[in-house]
């Protein structure tokens, strides 16, 4: 359920993916085997999946343990990396639905983009110390949304410039 949901885009049905036991009638005395097929395309072994659909599958498995015990939040550090841009947005949409907290740390502006808020850390040089920046987009969005809606179109009293010109 979770690789299909993370991997389904545009109106398109996900891939699928799978956990056998190596051993099912002895189970302790075997491994765990993740069998991953990616939308479109047939069931390959991991080792011959890209590296972008490894990492979706690897999201897909991580979310599906949480599931069980949901955190209330959690740090994800540069998994977007092997991503192209429609596996980037599927994250983003995906993450977008979940139930607690989430901290992306990504070089992406696919991601930052749909942040509610972007911190930025920077070396001080002087000061021999880390320093960090913060910019609440969630904030600035509802801003400028406000002031938008403030916004009329020109009194009638008002001549526009094309008419005083004739």
């Amino acid at each position: 359920k979770y690789y299909k949901d993370l991997t389904a885009y545009d109106g398109y049905d996900g891939g699928s993916a799978y956990l056998d036991l190596d051993d099912a009638e002895e189970p302790y005395n075997g491994g765990i085997t993740f069998t991953a097929c990616p939308p479109g395309k047939r069931f390959f072994p991991m080792e011959l999946l890209s590296g972008g659909e490894k990492s979706m599958a690897s999201m897909a498995l991580l979310f599906a343990m949480h599931s069980f015990q949901p955190p209330p939040f959690m740090i994800l550090d540069e998994v977007d990396a092997p991503f192209d841009r429609k596996n980037t947005n599927s994250l983003v949409s995906y993450l977008s639905k979940l139930h607690f907290q989430c901290l992306v740390i990504s070089l992406k502006d696919t991601f930052f983009s749909h942040s509610d808020s972007i911190v930025g850390i920077y070396k001080d040089k002087e000061l021999q110390s880390s320093g960090t920046l913060s910019l609440p987009l969630k904030r600035l969005g509802e801003e400028s949304k406000a002031r938008a809606g403030h916004r009329q179109e020109a009194p009638e009293t008002e001549v526009p410039i094309a008419e005083g010109a004739e």
